[in-house]
């Protein structure tokens, strides 16, 4: 790698006898370091690196300038030194790189100069589901239908790793993207070559998936992006960010006990989202962070994306050593973490107080055993408080059932959040082995599953002795991947989807995931509750989620003793103690090498040609008619149809699902036609390498009004000219036909949840041009700029509610590209279908220049490709795919 930074103050670092250069940050900082929030010392060290003269030299001192107000208009470049993907978000990307080499080819440009300037890891976790439970071969069985399912989708993942350089992709069963991260691919600091000399450098790192925060926990920067954002890194150009407010959360005291990270998380994500945080970086400092292991601080971390920010930071410090060291990390490694850290002023001081936009404290003694549900994650309770909220919503069964109203329909040990810190998975088992010893079952309605995010946990909790206290009652592990977190639970028992059909039940999900979204873990569940591994098991042994596990029995024995739940609850001592005795940092690497070698997995034959053989029957890849060059600018002045109308916390789950594919849709209508079976159908996260089937998937959910006319059927719109009822596809296409364009409305937080580019490449197929809403998750906004699709902040006041727009009414936006600026204003008129006019002046929710160019090319795909064709070699053969 060449040297930019002969002007850059550097140090040399003696470790183990081996020499180091390293950007020496006291030296360029001076006083003002310490003073600096970390994460803005890591972006200060990133840019002193990667940047050259006047430009480096700007962007160091707008970083330094940050201390004068604690915010900055100020944009600054920003270079990973990894990208992680998970198949359901590299899918797309990687068909999108398919494509653009396709594209390439016939110009006459060679399509192997396409590939990820990055190494980029992809871990197969998203697309295993709960088939077989509750029963020990249940792994063996879950991954054999996975890859019968996705069979075509995983042979074209091996190809792009035979292909593309850098990519490289961890087999089913090698565990959640996350926990992988943590206990596999982060380094913390790690080693580059500059001119022959060796530099130490922090690990830092993007991902494709919004819980990517979550190795924050150990001291990593790294955050979520769309895969379109990814995109733009791989192929070669920073990813530019304005230089980010930065809140801190001051801890203080420590857990009481009983209390558990999850808890801890739950509350600090209700605290966040009450003061508004939107696309911040958060950093956890004071003397509470000495009291938390590197897991505790994991759990919080992850969860950055449903407190609304960008990152949850904690810095390096001892406990990150410890953790480094009980998962397999060698001596050397770890000497060299705690030498870099110490030396540039990036480890951990619980008495600092930096520089912070704005703060919080959070008395940790304070809190209690948390819930939060039953519709989004912020909606924190305690425990005890689940029976009142289900009560407050009146059901009435239709008919009796022998099943409780408010069934516990899911019981779930699910998700990186928090399945990846051992203390509590050890914690769930130990609740297990106590309600084994009672005697105590799952009511036969409840599914259960365990889904570690690591395969390690298999080891280690059988080293305790809990694997057959877990599988007592029902929680055998079912498989190492997201499962019900993600949608994929598999389907729900018999009893309750009779129970549902026949109005007797509203049934509930208890998860130890992050998001609770109606919908998002099963399309016919829109209640669920977020909590700890081990609160799961004894909702699940409860069965009946309106009962108050405070003072009601979770149980009565067979001989009439009833059991509470501070009967079946672990101590710190037996959860410390337990953990001793399950602990050894061998098993990390030697269980990820087991599973990295998944016989099914590489006996799957993969094409090696450098542009993927199309197949025009596949329902599962098809190429994308976005990845053209010829795909110009949504930017001008227009007026508009709303496609539709939304109102407030639209999430990307509503507009585009992950979960089963309903056998009764016009989706799977589509998919049998063309001869897939209709009980078969797999997840909508599996098709997203069909754009086809996406488009048509988009805002399928039964939870979204479209406000035009809000008893429309699901994803159904009114194409105003015809006066017609037709599915939000084909509504598109007659307004596309007629040369109309379309714009949607939204509230507040629209776009919240999972990273999925495709909630963004689905509007841009339809046709939409212009999204108008209160607010947008950061992810989602960027996403939809990827795909050349405006955002635009309505001004206060204004919401779909005021708008009160109506069949006929049309929407004119003035978005001239030469005059786009960022955070520019942009004139809007209401135009009423009586003739009547009324204008606002809406902020385009553009936040660099980087972002503006991409907006005026069309999005970052025809940005690549016209980069591309114009810098080729013009004249060469085209490279066809045999």
């Amino acid at each position: 790698m060449e040297n930019t930074n002969a002007a850059v103050p550097l140090q040399q670092i003696e470790v183990g006898n081996r020499r180091f250069s390293v950007v020496d940050l006291p030296r360029l900082c001076g006083d003002r370091l310490h003073r600096l929030p970390v994460v803005l010392r890591l972006l200060l060290e990133n840019a002193a690196r990667n940047m050259n003269g006047a430009e480096r030299d700007a962007a160091i001192a707008e970083l330094l300038g940050w201390l004068e107000a604690g915010s900055s208009e100020a944009e600054v470049a920003f270079q990973p030194g990894r990208v992680l993907m998970h198949d359901t978000t590299s899918t797309p990307a990687l068909v999108d790189l398919a494509a653009m080499r396709s594209t390439l080819a016939e110009a006459g440009v060679d399509p192997t100069r396409l590939n990820s300037s990055l190494p980029v890891d992809v871990s197969v976790d998203h697309s295993l589901a709960v088939e077989a439970f509750a029963r020990a071969d249940a792994p063996t069985h879950n991954m054999a239908i996975e890859i019968r399912r996705n069979r075509e989708r995983y042979t074209f993942l091996r190809w792009a790793s035979k292909v593309l350089r850098g990519v490289r992709i961890h087999p089913p069963g090698t565990g959640i993207m996350h926990t992988l991260n943590l206990e596999q691919l982060a380094t913390v600091v790690t080693t580059e070559m500059r001119d022959g000399t060796e530099w130490l450098v922090p690990d830092m790192m993007i991902g494709t998936d919004s819980h990517t925060p979550m190795v924050n926990g150990i001291g990593v920067l790294g955050w979520g992006v769309g895969g379109l954002e990814a995109q733009t890194v791989m192929f070669g150009m920073p990813t530019m960010l304005r230089i980010p407010d930065v809140i801190g959360v001051r801890l203080i005291g420590a857990l009481q006990p009983g209390v558990l990270a999850t808890d801890l998380a739950l509350t600090v994500t209700q605290r966040l989202r009450a003061i508004g945080i939107s696309g911040e970086f958060v950093e956890f400092f004071g003397p509470g962070v000495s009291t938390l292991t590197a897991g505790d601080r994991s759990v919080i971390a992850n969860m950055a994306p449903e407190y609304g920010a960008t990152t949850g930071f904690f810095a390096v410090d001892g406990q990150t050593l410890d953790y480094l060291r009980s998962t397999g990390r060698s001596s050397s490694h770890i000497a060299r973490v705690q030498a870099y850290c110490r030396a540039n002023g990036l480890w951990f001081d619980p008495e600092a107080q930096p520089k912070y936009t704005r703060s919080i404290d959070v008395d940790l003694a304070s809190i209690g055993m948390h819930v939060a549900g039953p519709r989004r994650p912020q909606d924190l309770m305690g425990f005890g408080e689940v029976a009142a909220t289900l009560a407050a919503l009146d059901f009435q069964p239709a008919v009796d059932s022998p099943l409780p109203r408010h069934p516990v329909a899911i019981a779930a040990i699910t998700s990186c959040t928090n399945t990846s810190d051992p203390s509590l998975l050890v914690a769930a088992g130990l609740v297990a082995r106590k309600a084994r010893a009672l005697g105590l079952k799952v009511p036969p309605w409840v599914k259960t599953s365990t889904a570690p995010g690591s395969p390690a946990a298999a080891d280690y909790l059988a080293r305790a002795g809990l694997t057959a206290d877990l599988a007592a009652v029902g929680f055998d592990i079912v498989g190492f991947g997201c499962t019900t977190c993600i949608g994929n639970p598999g389907p729900l028992p018999e009893v309750i989807r009779q129970g549902i059909a026949d109005g007797a039940i509203r049934p509930v999900a208890a998860l130890s995931g992050n998001r609770n979204f109606p919908g998002r873990v099963h399309p016919d569940l829109d209640l669920g509750f977020l909590m700890s591994p081990p609160l799961v098991v004894a909702f699940a042994l409860a069965g009946d989620a309106e009962r108050d596990l405070r003072v009601d029995p979770v149980q009565v024995t067979s001989t009439g003793m009833p059991v509470y739940l501070q009967d079946l609850w672990p101590t710190r001592e037996e959860i410390d103690e337990a953990l001793r005795a399950s602990q050894d940092p061998r098993d990390y690497g030697r269980a990820f090498a087991v599973a990295s070698g998944n016989p099914l997995w590489h006996a799957l034959e993969a094409p090696d040609t450098a542009l993927y053989p199309w197949d025009p029957a596949s329902t599962a890849l098809r190429r994308p008619p976005f990845a053209a060059a010829s795909e110009g600018s949504l930017l001008g002045t227009y007026s508009a149809y709303p496609l539709l109308v939304a109102g407030d916390d639209i999430t990307t789950d509503h507009i585009s699902p992950a979960s089963a594919i309903p056998k009764d849709s016009l989706v799977a209508d589509y998919l049998v036609e063309r001869g897939d079976d209709r009980n078969d159908l797999n997840v909508f996260a599996s098709r997203r390498g069909n754009w086809e089937v996406m488009v048509r998937a988009a805002f399928h959910s039964k939870t979204l009004k479209n406000l035009l006319a809000p008893d429309l059927p699901v994803a159904h719109t009114l194409h105003v000219p015809s006066g017609d009822i037709l599915p939000l596809w084909d509504a598109a296409e007659r307004y596309k036909a007629a040369g109309d364009s379309l714009v949607l409305v939204a509230g507040e937080r629209y776009g919240t949840g999972s990273s999925r580019d495709w909630a963004a490449k689905g509007q841009r197929l339809l046709g939409i041009r212009a999204v108008l809403a209160n607010s947008f998750e950061r992810i989602h906004r960027s996403n939809l700029i990827g795909m050349g699709v405006l955002p635009l902040r309505m001004p206060s006041g204004v919401t779909p509610a005021t708008l009160a727009l109506r069949p006929g009414d049309r929407v004119e936006v003035a978005a001239q590209a030469e005059q786009l600026r960022p955070r520019g204003r942009v004139a809007v008129r209401i135009l009423r279908r009586e003739g009547r006019t009324e204008s606002l002046e809406a902020i385009a929710a553009v936040e660099t220049q980087l972002e503006v160019d991409l907006l005026r090319a069309g999005g970052v795909i025809p940005s690549t490709l016209q980069r591309m064709l114009a810098e080729g070699a013009r004249g060469t053969s085209p490279v066809v795919a045999k």
